[in-house]
Parts: structure tokens; sequence; C-alpha cells
């Protein structure tokens, strides 16, 4: 079995693998060594693998190391399933990578956009030969919310709701429909220049806020929260195979 963890900038998601198949994922705040305890009394883990926002935690690969077989940190010396043609690798978020691999292993010999709603949204594109091309980085809903809040004097906090306007008719609803509405403009834009390019452009959209707007796009998507956490243990197939 493969242990999957990935560390955001909110929160770290731990995930279960049988081989390809994904057991059960769940979510930590603070995620510490005796729910790590915990998950090795349940499961048999062999392999693993950590991918971070931040820096490596010492203390957590160092019990890592001692409890596998196989485990691995996702850093830009990793093999990959794919190339990628990307100017500072060193830079680039492991979500981005994590999810453009498992684009390719869900959609293989298509060209692909992957858009990762959260904190940021990300747009990426891995083209059907399996190179990974470049994207672009853009605020989140909630980053976008925040930022007219913190930067404006008078702007109120506003969190997302489910009636949005097209126009508002108060200074909330009119901060709603700018925001949500932008963003989907942004993400319509993006998909519909693409397939200019790409006729067969298959798109996912992942992240905490995909199914938020998995409904409110015109251009047709498919949502796959897990993305990432496929992508990871792809990559942890991928290694095992090739040593």
């Amino acid at each position: 079995m493969n242990l999957i963890i990935e560390q955001g900038n909110t929160a770290t998601k731990i995930a279960v693998f049988d081989h390809e198949r994904m057991l059960v994922s769940s979510v930590y705040e603070n995620l510490g060594e005796s729910d790590l305890i915990s998950l090795f009394e349940k499961y048999p883990f062999v392999n693993g693998i950590l991918s971070t926002v931040s820096e490596f935690d010492d203390k957590l690969i160092a019990f890592l190391e001692s409890h596998l077989n196989v485990f691995y940190c996702l850093d830009e010396h990793l093999q990959l399933p794919i190339d990628i043609l990307y100017d500072t690798p060193k830079t680039l978020g492991k979500d981005r990578v994590a999810a453009v691999v498992a684009a390719n292993f869900l959609q293989p010999n298509k060209n692909v956009l992957v858009i990762d709603a959260g904190t940021a949204i990300t747009y990426d594109v891995v083209e059907s030969s399996g190179c990974f091309i470049g994207g672009n980085i853009s605020p989140g809903m909630t980053t976008r919310f925040r930022a007219l809040n913190q930067f404006t004097k008078r702007l109120p906090m506003v969190v997302e709701r489910e009636d949005i306007p097209f126009l508002g008719t108060s200074t909330e609803s009119a901060i709603l429909g700018g925001v949500v509405n932008g963003i989907i403009y942004e993400m319509d834009g993006y998909i519909t220049d693409l397939r200019c390019k790409y006729p067969d452009l298959f798109v996912f959209l992942t992240g905490g806020h995909s199914f938020y707007f998995e409904r409110r796009l015109k251009n047709s998507i498919f949502a796959a929260i897990n993305l990432v956490l496929i992508g990871l243990n792809r990559i942890i197939e991928y290694n095992v195979e090739n040593q």
C-alpha cells in the first residue's frame, strides 16, 4: 500500500492507495506523529511520498523513512512520468506537478488543461506528447475577497454564496458578482482560447472550490477533487517500477 501526504497552504491531506486504487482520504489541520502512528497501525504501508508547499520537516521525514520500505520527497530531482518544460523547475509548485501527472495518467495521449481552484487558481497545460509546457497563477476566490477587504478602507469581508448576481445592487453583492463572475470569465476564457489551439482539449477542474465553479462554467469540464493525490500516487508507482 502507498501512503500519500500532501501538505498544502491551509491543511494536510492524507490518502491511502492500494496500487492505483484510492481506499481512503482525510484532511488534518495539524498532522502529528500520533496521527501517523495510528495510520501505520491500521494499514500495511510499503511506499510513501511527501509533497509540501513549505520547507521539508526533517522530523517527519525521519519518521517516514524509518517506517516505509520506499519513501520519496517530491522535489525537482525526482523522476516523473512526464517531461517538465519549465524554466524554473525548482520553484514549480508540487501540487501543480502532481496534478498534471495525474491528468496525463487519466487522459493519456490527450492535450489537457488542469485548473486548480484553491488559495490560488492555477492553469496548467500538458500536451498529448506528455510534456508540461507551463501555465499561469491567479488569486483564488477567498484570496480575492480578503484582498478587497484588507487593501481598502471600507469594503467588507465577503464569503461565497450560491446565488451570485450578474450585477450587484449593494456593495456586498457587487463584490460577490465581481469576484465570482470574474473567475468564471477567466476560466471560460482560458478554456475557449486553448481549444483554438487544441480542439481536443480535455479540462480537469480540481481544488477546494472545484465543485463550486463546475456547474457555473459554460465550457465542458471534469471535476476531480483528488487529482493531486492521484498524481502523487502515480509518481510513487512510476518510481517503484523504474528502480
